[in-house]
């Protein structure tokens, strides 16, 4: 859930790293920002399942602390500090999306798993011998890791006829795959288009979407190839590298309210809908897909 905050938890209590005397100042300034930061979004009630005239201003709130934070956290002197390998930036925006979604969430139901997740990707079998798989169904569960999800978690039991021990397996399913990016290129959009194709192909109810601060793509692509069923860029704006967005003149789009707004709606309404479908359904329209 506070992926951020672990992150940077694991980085003030890091034996080895993070240990020179900058570093222990930087994140102990961090630290009093974030906690404020992960306070204000907690004492924020809200949206839930059921749409109210206040949405929108909650939205809008959550965005201005999300804009405060990530202005403070992007300074030059942390980014050179923290880079990109160390994951304490870009997991802000991880953290934001289960404040963004956890009303909602939970007004559904209390058991719903929202957050990083393991999902469900391809079941196997591989018994070492007939005696073997008679015996037990030696599965082998094959899982993929989402930055953010909203689903639900499986436990399994399977059991072999004639058999008393059951195999135990657990896994993530989920109803809404969100992808977060600092920037999104190309070879990004194609690794995650084939993640959500894979993932569509067990669970074909699933939406999957990407969140991006940023876009690192031309004209010349295609996106109606792709198996995405959304690409937000808060920003509104094509990609500088790192170093460039401090020099004089440069100008940083903030995190746009209405884009965060379009994106809340579009889950809200998709997780409060009926997904109807399959081939019954479909033969009393007259048409299938």
């Amino acid at each position: 859930m506070f992926v951020h905050g672990n992150n940077l938890e694991q980085k003030e209590g890091h034996k080895t790293k993070y240990r020179d005397a900058d570093s222990k100042r930087f994140l102990a300034e961090i630290r009093v920002r974030y906690d404020k930061w992960k306070s204000d979004n907690e004492k924020l009630v809200g949206p839930t399942k059921k749409p109210t005239d206040e949405d929108d201003n909650i939205l809008k709130m959550r965005v201005k602390l999300l804009n405060d934070y990530k202005e403070f956290l992007d300074q030059q002197h942390y980014a050179e500090k923290f880079d990109s390998r160390s994951n304490l930036h870009s997991s802000v925006l991880e953290e934001f999306l289960y404040y963004l979604f956890r009303d909602l969430v939970n007004s559904i139901s209390e058991h719903a798993l929202i957050g990083k997740s393991h999902s469900f990707k391809d079941i196997f079998f591989r018994s070492s011998n007939y005696a073997d798989m008679v015996k037990k169904p030696n599965a082998l569960i094959e899982i993929k890791d989402h930055d953010f999800s909203i689903g639900c978690s499986i436990t399994s039991e399977m059991l072999c006829e004639g058999s008393e021990e059951p195999e135990i397996h657990k896994w993530d399913i989920p109803a809404v795959a969100i992808e977060c990016k600092t920037y999104l290129d190309k070879t990004m959009l194609q690794d995650v288009s084939t993640a959500a194709e894979q993932l569509k192909q067990k669970n074909p109810n699933a939406m999957y979407m990407v969140v991006a601060e940023w876009l690192k793509l031309t004209e010349s692509v295609n996106l109606k190839k792709y198996k995405i069923d959304q690409i937000y860029v808060l920003r509104k704006q094509k990609n500088t590298d790192r170093e460039f967005r401090y020099y004089e003149g440069y100008i940083k789009n903030p995190i746009y309210d209405d884009v965060v707004i379009h994106l809340f709606n579009s889950v809200r309404n998709y997780l409060t809908s009926d997904w109807e479908g399959g081939i019954a359904h479909g033969l009393e329209k007259g048409y299938l897909i």
